[in-house]
């Protein structure tokens, strides 16, 4: 288990001046899918994220990425996260605009853009440092339940109350963790926003009942070691 700081700034890239242009959905995206959520027990802790999002999931824009693009679209709602708590008009990127800025960061080839291939939490964070000069953390996680990682995330929720993207080696479904919750009887949970549906939610509810936003507790998560960024927007 491992924790490491990444503040790296790509600013002078020509990834910086990639346009990001207006975008049209089909449908209004939902905002706050978890803001209908209860908690997961009576009494105990809760933390939560500050700030709303958009909920970005398969196929949401018309680009059918179901099977691969989950992490893109664990991405796109942070950004549309970090866009919201600034305060600020810009557009979120579509997947092949995250393609051509990881290319330009020479983080992938040329023939990444189009391509059908998944990116992780590290290709995130670089998006989000070179659209923001956001500075996040990366942690590393061979046990998600360790006293250390759960630490980490109680006081990041204490301080920030963000997002944070996260990712397995194993578990490669990426998923936004929103929340930590701790219950009298001590038992740890996490709040997850789970990108992975297909179709268009009629509402928050509708998430909640198919189980694509949850409470999880950190002991029913697969065994895998995952990689999580935790964005440290003031």
């Amino acid at each position: 288990m491992a924790t490491e700081k990444c503040a790296e700034d790509f600013g002078d890239s020509s990834a910086a001046s990639l346009k990001i242009v207006p975008k049209d959905y089909a449908y209004p995206l939902l905002e706050d899918p978890q803001g209908a959520l209860t908690q997961p027990s009576e009494g105990g802790r809760t933390l939560v994220t500050r700030g709303g999002f958009n909920y970005f999931h398969y196929g949401c824009d018309g680009h059918q990425d179901a099977g691969w693009g989950c992490g893109y679209r664990t991405l796109q709602s942070a950004i549309s996260w970090i866009q919201r708590r600034r305060g600020s008009s810009g557009h979120v990127p579509s997947i092949r605009e995250i393609q051509q800025i990881l290319v330009a960061l020479g983080d992938k080839g040329a023939e990444f853009v189009g391509s059908r291939d998944w990116i992780g939490t590290l290709e995130e964070f670089y998006v989000i440092d070179v659209l923001h000069q956001v500075p996040c953390k990366i942690l590393h996680a061979k046990e998600l339940s360790s006293k250390e990682i759960l630490g980490e995330l109680r006081s990041y929720f204490e301080k920030y109350q963000g997002f944070v993207a996260m990712g397995g080696l194993s578990d490669t479904a990426s998923k936004a963790i929103t929340g930590y919750h701790c219950s009298a009887r001590g038992r740890i949970f996490l709040q997850v926003v789970d990108p992975h549906f297909v179709g268009v939610p009629s509402s928050r509810q509708h998430l909640i009942d198919q189980g694509y936003v949850r409470w999880v507790p950190v002991d029913e998560f697969p065994d895998s070691t995952y990689n999580l960024c935790l964005i440290l927007q003031p």
